[in-house]
């Protein structure tokens, strides 16, 4: 007996019987419903939560796979790389700053474009990534898009420009990141006086001087359910102007309300309804 009891505490104690935890990465909790969400459930969905259809963050490949048609898509200008014009440093040099973002990232800047098929239609692409320093507009960002509209324009394609940028204009690179408002606008002006098409497609966040520039200038102005959009924080402005915002304010909803977006676009569906708005215009 006494053998069996040893034998006993020596299987209790040996590896095999040790509970295992749950692995890292099969749950995530939600934002908007506090509900501890099975990951690979909301992957399906195109990382939108099966409870409450909140939409997480997707980054730049991932909303090129999700848009264009499979194997459709050709990055134009992936050589553009930032500079660092001022020589800024905070708490670390830019420099050191970008090259962090690139490891961590896997992306040059925070912006990717080029050409795909969408329900096999040709358009120009491009989508920012808060991922990296938080897609704000460097000088980078703002000259890839301004090319981007100027080569939608040359070869007559449709435009469609996913906004994903929390950080508005750069400013480790001060006016230069700042001119990139105009330019990107001015380009787009052009492409509209040539008759082309441009769907902006807002999603969380689309903040600072993305939102008042290019993301505002689209013919077509559609959004993902609850994105944050706006110029200045919500936050920020409640203490500036010391008054209580309405309800949903600097939301998709309040902005539909409000007339400055055109649809709510449920991520599902949003290749679908692209393709639809390009037809319709006869693009």
């Amino acid at each position: 007996m006494a053998s069996t009891n040893t034998d006993s505490r020596a299987w209790l104690s040996s590896p095999a019987a040790v509970k295992k935890g749950v692995p890292e990465g099969l749950w995530k909790l939600c934002e908007g419903c506090n509900q501890t969400i099975f990951w690979k459930e909301a992957a399906k969905r195109q990382n939108v939560c099966p409870e409450c259809d909140h939409h997480w963050y997707v980054s730049a490949p991932d909303r090129i796979a999700q848009i264009l048609d499979e194997g459709t898509f050709e990055e134009w200008f992936d050589d553009l790389e930032p500079a660092d014009p001022l020589g800024f440093a905070d708490k670390r040099s830019y420099a050191d700053r970008v090259k962090a973002e690139q490891r961590r990232t896997g992306m040059r800047d925070a912006a990717i474009v080029g050409s795909g098929m969408i329900r096999a239609r040709r358009v120009a692409f491009a989508v920012t990534d808060s991922a990296f320093i938080m897609g704000s507009m460097g000088s980078v960002v703002g000259e890839k898009l301004a090319r981007t509209v100027e080569r939608a324009m040359e070869l007559n394609l449709p435009l469609i420009i996913v906004s994903g940028s929390g950080g508005g204009a750069r400013m480790h690179e001060g006016i230069l990141s700042l001119m990139q408002m105009a330019k990107v606008s001015a380009a787009l002006a052009r492409y509209d006086e040539a008759g082309g098409l441009f769907i902006s497609v807002l999603t969380n966040p689309t903040m600072g001087g993305v939102a008042a520039s290019f993301a505002s200038l689209g013919d077509l102005v559609f959004a993902e359910p609850r994105a944050l959009i706006g110029f200045a924080g919500p936050r920020v402005i409640k203490a500036a102007i010391r008054i209580e915002l309405p309800p949903g304010f600097q939301t998709s909803e309040f902005f539909l309300e409000h007339g400055f977006v055109d649809r709510i676009v449920h991520r599902r569906d949003l290749k679908t309804e692209i393709a639809r708005a390009i037809d319709y215009c006869g693009k």
